[in-house]
């Protein structure tokens, strides 16, 4: 005889039983899926701890904010750079094989001035700004006085670069030395830095501000200047780019800027394009640097005033220029 414990019910109800048997296991299917997370949960949480996985092997890297760190080889990977990040690392690493370098012979130096008009024009700098300028000097009261120009001296060993808080001035292999203005916070720590007073601040607005607003920023031409940060010569890096020579150089009509490469130990004068022993120039002329018993190791070194071109003249910078 079949036994069917469902037999005393009445009908439908056995129907209804099987229902609320399958409901029950579907119930408690899901209610164990719900204890095997939370498990999962608290393993990956810590109250069991998870054995990650390594290889055994490991790298120290650099990170941004200059701290050496050891990571696992399996935790490396690639960066995807922004271009922002690309143009960054495009500036920073400069031209690759080159040294830059500038003489400045200051026996043809009449003050024209062009140079300076032609770095204000590129550099979107207010006439009272300078990254060029040039003094008035007289070694004594018997010798006549002379004009120097004066710009950054690109230092090998730039105090600027070391006392900077967030990476925002820093030496290029080729030379240069750059700001990036997105990084700078106005600090002013490097304009304290500099002995040769070589930084400015823009405590206004830089000039027509309006016509840059939407221009992207170019730190090898430090253009669009910003409110609030530090502004400097930049060896005309972005003329160097594309193989010509600095504004200053180009402008000046007296010849009075030589420039090149150290590596090829050549420069070229920006007036009659002639192209010189960089060694040769300065030993036969009696080069030199300004303060070099300060370590700082200039990249502009000046021919002295020797067998002058011009007599000298106190030229106003407001009156028209002589050339």
């Amino acid at each position: 005889m079949e036994y069917n414990n469902n037999s005393h019910l009445p009908d439908g109800a056995e129907n209804q039983k099987a229902a609320s048997r399958r409901n029950f296991l579907k119930n408690l299917g899901l209610a164990g899926v719900g204890v095997a997370t939370g498990a999962a949960a608290l393993y990956s949480g810590g109250i069991f701890e998870a054995k990650k996985e390594v290889s055994g092997d490991s790298k120290v890297l650099l990170t941004q904010d200059g701290k050496l760190v050891r990571v696992d080889s399996l935790e490396i990977k690639a960066h995807e750079k922004s271009g922002e990040e690309l143009s960054e690392s495009l500036c920073r690493g400069g031209i690759p094989g080159r040294r830059w370098v500038m003489v400045t012979d200051l026996s043809k130096c009449r003050n024209a001035r062009r140079c300076i008009a032609a770095c204000q024009e590129a550099h979107q700098l207010r006439p009272e700004q300078y990254h060029l300028n040039t003094l008035q000097i007289q070694d004594t009261p018997a010798t006549a006085p002379y004009h120097i120009p004066k710009n950054c001296q690109h230092c090998d060993n730039p105090p600027c670069v070391a006392v900077c808080p967030v990476d925002a001035t820093y030496k290029r292999p080729d030379g240069i030395v750059l700001i990036e203005n997105d990084r700078c916070i106005g600090c002013r720590f490097c304009m304290a830095a500099c002995p040769y007073s070589a930084r400015i601040f823009n405590w206004l607005e830089p000039r027509d501000a309006a016509k840059y607003q939407d221009k992207e920023y170019n730190a090898e031409l430090n253009v669009p200047q910003k409110l609030g940060t530090v502004s400097k010569c930049l060896f005309s890096a972005d003329r160097l780019r594309e193989g010509e020579l600095p504004y200053c150089v180009s402008a000046c009509p007296n010849g009075v800027y030589y420039f090149g490469d150290e590596n090829e130990d050549s420069v070229t004068n920006g007036t009659t394009r002639e192209t010189v022993r960089l060694s040769k120039l300065l030993r036969d002329n009696g080069g030199y640097q300004l303060m070099p018993e300060l370590g700082t190791k200039p990249r502009v070194y000046y021919l002295p005033p020797k067998n002058r071109l011009f007599p000298f003249e106190n030229i106003n910078p407001e009156t028209p220029e002589k050339v």
